[in-house]
């Protein structure tokens, strides 16, 4: 598949497996998965057919690995604005993580640390260049190191998807170490 169709996938993908999908008329169970057939059939129905071959190719070269395929059903990873339990258990976290963001964001960080959002939970990387990854995407990268260690030590819970991002509900500002 070329690059271009890959990434139209993905979007259609992560839009309507973590965002909207009743704009298609699917339902994902409780924790985010639907049969892949309902899902093919659906986008089908809207206008964007998607073969299973190229299902397949974008959840195996995803760069991200957003999506999941298992026992015939797919799910986006995290970042859901749709109520779903990822039926993730609680582990314990490297001593620190990392938030890509932008400046704009700063102030904002500063006074109530970082908010989940309009999603489930924060996002957090697990290496400098992931967060730089993910804080380009709106603009020039800040990367703010969390102390997650202190945080699992005050009672905050984690959790790691899949593809290996980390998520908790809130990060508050005193566990933040921000850029000079």
């Amino acid at each position: 598949m070329n690059e271009r169709r890959l990434v139209r996938v993905s979007k259609f993908l992560s839009r309507h497996l973590r965002h909207d999908p009743d704009r298609i008329g699917i339902e994902l169970d409780e924790h985010g998965w639907v049969e892949v057939d309902a899902l093919l059939k659906a986008a089908e129905d809207h206008g964007f057919p998607i073969t299973r071959q190229e299902l397949e190719e974008v959840v195996d070269e995803n760069d991200k690995q957003r999506f999941a395929l298992r026992d015939g059903r797919i799910r986006a990873n995290q970042g859901h604005t749709v109520d779903v339990d990822l039926d993730l258990d609680p582990v314990d976290p490297p001593p620190l993580l990392y938030h890509g963001t932008t400046e704009r964001f700063l102030d904002s960080i500063r006074e109530e640390g970082i908010k989940a959002m309009d999603r489930h939970d924060v996002h957090l990387s697990p290496d400098h260049e992931t967060a730089v990854d993910v804080g380009s995407r709106r603009g020039e990268p800040v990367v703010l190191v969390i102390d997650a260690g202190r945080m699992a030590d005050r009672g905050h819970l984690f959790y790691r998807s899949e593809n290996g991002v980390w998520l908790t509900e809130h990060v508050p500002a005193w566990a933040i170490t921000f850029p000079d």
